[in-house]
């Protein structure tokens, strides 16, 4: 009778298909005799860190930074060394948030508007995309440089275009907003689609799986940590696009607020719109960051201490 050996591959799978067990002849962890005294005694996990105080060890730094900001910029108005109309003094900004608070949160709300539409156009477009070019070489080296030269140009030169295109409604802005967001996308999905193994592409068409099951159980989480990363950057871009199509043909809208302040040298009313600009931008990454640490708990950007082992007794 001739013994046949299986192929090297098929091997591989059923290596890393078969259940794991103990070896015979070696001892599993858990019939392993406990730490004795001379190994430095029982080890105890970590005791896990409270959500308020965590919280405030990843915050006090940049509260403190701003603590500082606002005082240096509280010391400069109140001395006198710069002339209100440049710099207005803290309490003018707020007077100013205060007293137009409607009027600011109305626009607010047109901003925040053009700008999730945007964002969100601009990563289905842009996630679409990557991976076509992942998929087709010849369809990468084709849209690859118009995406290049799409985000060379300047936005607030071609913004006039949407305008007469487009009218006067939101679509101009939500266009900006997502020609401003669509290639950091496209970058990273690009990017983190190509960065898995090809072995373990090989291995899961050697198991069997297609092309949109390997996509989704492989190509696309590994993807994930890479992707967050570029739309990070791309909500954040997302509100200055929003905010450069008012700034070209917008009656609403934080742009048209910042607009409006300028031309009435009122510049604690642009301030204002400026701070709430910034918050709306930081929320955005917030968020962003909350749906990364829920969909990639495993990688190693989301452990505590920025992914370094903790050694018990160290």
């Amino acid at each position: 009778m001739v013994t046949t050996t299986p192929p090297q591959d098929v091997r591989a799978a059923h290596d890393l298909t078969a259940p794991a067990g103990p070896v015979p002849g070696t001892t599993s962890p858990s019939d392993a005799p406990g730490p004795t005294a001379s190994s430095g005694g029982p080890t105890t996990a970590a005791p896990p860190v409270p959500v308020l105080a965590r919280a405030w060890a990843v915050s006090w730094r940049p509260i403190a930074f701003t603590v500082v900001v606002v005082a240096a910029w509280w010391l400069v108005t109140a001395q006198g060394w710069v002339k209100p109309y440049i710099l207005p003094s803290p309490a003018d900004t707020w007077h100013a948030l205060t007293d137009n608070g409607s009027y600011l949160l109305s626009n607010t709300w047109v901003t925040t508007y053009e700008t999730v539409i945007g964002f969100v156009i601009a990563v289905l477009v842009g996630e679409l995309v990557a991976v076509v070019m992942v998929y087709s070489r010849g369809v990468e080296r084709t849209l690859y440089p118009i995406v290049l030269v799409a985000q060379v140009v300047p936005k607030i030169a071609i913004a006039p275009l949407f305008v007469v295109w487009l009218g006067f409604g939101p679509a101009p802005k939500i266009t900006v907003a997502v020609l401003m967001a669509f290639f950091p996308v496209v970058v990273s999905g690009l990017a983190g689609l190509r960065s898995v193994d090809p072995e373990i592409i090989e291995l899961t068409s050697t198991m069997g799986a297609g092309r949109a099951r390997t996509f989704l159980k492989v190509r696309l989480p590994a993807s994930l940590p890479q992707l967050m990363s570029g739309l990070k950057v791309a909500a954040t871009l997302a509100v200055t696009g929003a905010v450069v199509g008012e700034f070209v043909g917008g009656n609403e809208g934080l742009g048209y607020v910042i607009l409006q302040a300028n031309g009435t040298v009122n510049t604690a009313m642009l301030f204002a719109a400026l701070i709430i600009m910034s918050l709306l931008g930081i929320v955005l990454f917030m968020l962003i960051q909350l749906a990364e640490r829920l969909l990639i708990p495993w990688h190693a950007s989301q452990r505590d201490g920025g992914g370094a082992a903790t050694i018990p007794g160290a």
